[in-house]
């Protein structure tokens, strides 16, 4: 009995680690699948999940703000950045170009349907979440104000 129980604790603790993120199945920007529960636990470091798309200006003056102080970001707290762009699949051949065309050294997913920003409730981009270490989400943020990275930052350290 005190085994069973002991696994179901276990089990619970491991459902509870990705709570927060729900488990979606996308593809990366080079095709490789990727699970979308995997991407909260980062070694006990913080996460940033932006939702983003091609033809989003404020996503675009967004990402170009955060790319300018990632490098600091990634020093000092050890920060994984994941971009996911809600581009169609029709449009999604203009990711990749895009991204490397800004030099952007983020982790990019792509959700051509949706599935992903229906499971983390995002309405309209860009809308970014910060993860903490233990996998829970501390922050989150939809539309971009110039300087609001600062709100970004400061919740990594949460």
């Amino acid at each position: 009995m005190k085994k069973i129980l002991m696994m179901a604790m276990m089990v619970v603790a491991a459902v509870a680690l990705h709570a927060q993120v729900p488990n979606v199945q996308l593809k990366n920007i080079n095709g490789k699948t990727v699970q979308t529960a995997s991407i909260a636990n980062n070694g006990g470091k913080p996460v940033i999940i932006s939702f983003w798309a091609t033809w989003c200006k404020p996503c675009l003056r967004e990402l170009k703000a955060i790319h300018e102080v990632y490098a600091d970001w990634q020093d000092e707290t050890g920060v994984k950045m994941y971009i996911v762009s809600i581009d169609q699949a029709q449009d999604a051949n203009k990711v990749k170009p895009l991204v490397d065309g800004f030099g952007w050294e983020y982790e990019v997913l792509l959700d051509p349907n949706g599935d992903f920003k229906r499971a983390m409730n995002v309405q309209n981009v860009p809308h970014v979440f910060v993860i903490n270490g233990k996998g829970k989400i501390v922050y989150n943020h939809a539309g971009y104000v110039d300087g609001g990275e600062e709100d970004i930052r400061e919740a990594l350290e949460n």
